[in-house]
């Protein structure tokens, strides 16, 4: 699963990995947390061209009657996703990318949880394939939500969690946003762990445990480093 994440990286980072026509204006953020707002990219339903985007995250489904089921959809099973009344129109119609630095998992070690922040081997910015979706309050309010997609862990993560998220290759973006693809099984093939050796996990201090700690110190690493490629 993913449930904590982050994205330290700058705007115009961000604009040029996703084609975006400006950079969005991002704050360091180090521990992002689930029914947290998150910045995701969509297309432009009139344009075709990527565009900036701001989430709930955890998704809440059109049918829900209440906003409070969100914070348990933070993730989605990519092997079910389409037919899951929660998720199968979004993997249809409203798929999303939502770009990271790192995300967190936490690995038993006897009786206690070791954070560990995972990264790609080469530290550079990549994205977890998402589902958006809009829910319309009793009032007409209106509150867009998303969800990350899991798959099985590759084999060096599954050492930490037997699921890790979905990160897409950057060759796949365009045909993930794609909204031609309205059939599942066009899009599900890239749904693969990441393998092994593109991916590094390292230990991190217990600071991060909080959600509602931000900083560089979540990134510190406990009194005695071990690292896991």
């Amino acid at each position: 699963m993913c449930g904590r994440y982050s994205l330290t990286r700058k705007g115009d980072q961000v604009a040029t990995l996703f084609k975006l026509d400006a950079p969005p204006k991002l704050a360091p953020r180090y521990n992002i947390a689930p029914t947290q707002p998150i910045g995701a990219v969509t297309l432009t339903s009139h344009t075709g061209k990527t565009q900036w985007r701001h989430f709930t995250w955890g998704l809440i489904p059109r049918w829900a009657k209440d906003v409070s089921i969100g914070a348990g959809m933070i993730n989605a099973r990519s092997e079910t996703a389409s037919e899951k009344p929660a998720f199968r129109a979004a993997i249809k119609y409203r798929r999303c990318l939502l770009p990271a630095d790192g995300f967190y998992e936490w690995q038993k070690r006897g009786g206690l949880k070791q954070p560990m922040h995972v990264t790609l081997a080469d530290d550079t910015l990549f994205a977890f394939a998402g589902l958006w979706e809009c829910w319309q309050g009793p009032d007409g309010s209106e509150i867009e939500s998303a969800t990350i997609l899991t798959t099985d862990a590759n084999e060096m993560l599954a050492e930490i969690h037997p699921r890790m998220p979905v990160i897409l290759r950057p060759d796949d973006y365009d045909h993930w946003l794609d909204p031609a693809q309205q059939n599942p099984a066009a899009v599900t093939p890239m749904l693969r762990p990441l393998p092994a050796e593109l991916v590094l996990a390292r230990p991190v201090g217990c600071h991060v445990n909080n959600a509602r700690h931000e900083g560089a110190r979540c990134w510190q690493a406990p009194p005695k480093q071990t690292m896991f490629e």
